[in-house]
Order: C-alpha cells, then structure tokens, then sequence
C-alpha cells in the first residue's frame, strides 16, 4: 500500500464520527500499573468499545476510586486508558482530541494552538496494542502515559474538563460510549 494511503487510512480512522460503540463488562481486569501510585484503590467503573465505519479504533476504560467518582466525573480523580486495535498518526490523534474539546466548550485561538502543540509532543504514533492512559486532577491538569511509560503532564484545569470531556462530558459527540463508560448502557 502506498504510504499516502496509509496516512490517508489513519487519518480517516480518527475521525469519531458516529462510531457504534459496544460496552464490555470485564470487571476483574487489573489496575494499569502506571496507576497504581496515583489510583491505589481504583475500579474498573466502565470499558467501550470504538469503531469507525466498522473498523475498531480503541477499547477505552474508566477506572476511579469507586462509583461516587460518577455522581460528578469532571470533579473526581479517575483515569481513562485507550488500548488501540490499530496503527494511528499521533498528530491526528492530537489535532481530532482538540476538535472534539472545542465540542465541548469554547477554546480561545491561543489556548488551542498551545494545547494542540503539547498533545503533538505527549501522543506518539500508536501501533495496534499500544496504550495511552490518562489521569484527570480536577482542578490541577492531566498526566499522560504511554504504554505504561511517562509522556507528559499539561497542568491547566480547563484543558483538563474539556479533554475528559471527550468522553465524559454530557456534550460528548459519542453519547452511548459517555453511557457505557459511565455504567449506563444497559439502562438506556
């Protein structure tokens, strides 16, 4: 295949448009190893699936401290962790994170050129399997690992409500996903 359609494939592949989502009930899985000295107590709260016209874009978990982190998510300390089924371009990971934030609220020009510029150094190119986790601190920022390992912390509270939000926020552009993540799939 030639490398523009490759690019052309994972660009389009980010794009989360109105992906059916599947919510999975593994409860038993173990506590991401980057979060053990942040989350010590963490559960496994809610897991989805993404797809993009067909195709499986990540598994997503939710783990926080307990149910009550869902009473209020954009105030609790909690964790999301995407497992990719498939290769990604970081910069369009970063660039469809800051598209869906700006669904969520209002981003000034300056705040999204810096924010865009620090997801650019914090998301890799992703291979099938590899994980990026994130771990919210309300009022305080974001820290990022990749696979397990460091890969930045952005300490601004907005830019931490607006990307939770992609997933968490009433406004999220994938609603059943916000329902399976937050235990609410089956009741819907």
């Amino acid at each position: 295949m030639p490398a523009g359609v490759a690019v052309t494939r994972r660009r389009a592949l980010v794009v989360l448009g109105s992906a059916p989502l599947a919510a999975v009930a593994r409860r038993g899985d173990a506590l991401p190893p980057e979060l053990l000295g942040t989350l010590p107590q963490a559960q496994l709260l809610g897991e989805a699936t993404l797809r993009y016209l067909g195709w499986q874009v990540y598994d997503i978990r939710l783990w926080a401290d307990g149910p009550r982190a869902l009473d209020r998510p954009e105030a609790a300390r909690l964790a999301l962790e995407l497992r990719y089924a498939r290769a990604l371009d970081g910069s369009a990971i970063a660039e469809r994170s800051l598209q869906e934030m700006q669904g969520i609220g209002p981003v000034s020009r300056d705040q999204g050129e810096r924010w865009l510029a620090a997801l650019r150094g914090i998301f890799p190119d992703v291979d099938k399997g590899d994980r990026i986790t994130g771990l919210q601190l309300p009022g305080e920022g974001t820290r990022f690992w990749v696979n397990g390992r460091s890969a930045g912390e952005l300490r601004d509270a907005e830019f931490t409500r607006l990307f939770f939000g992609i997933w968490l926020s009433p406004r999220t552009s994938q609603p059943r996903l916000r329902e399976a993540l937050l235990g609410k799939a089956a009741s819907s």
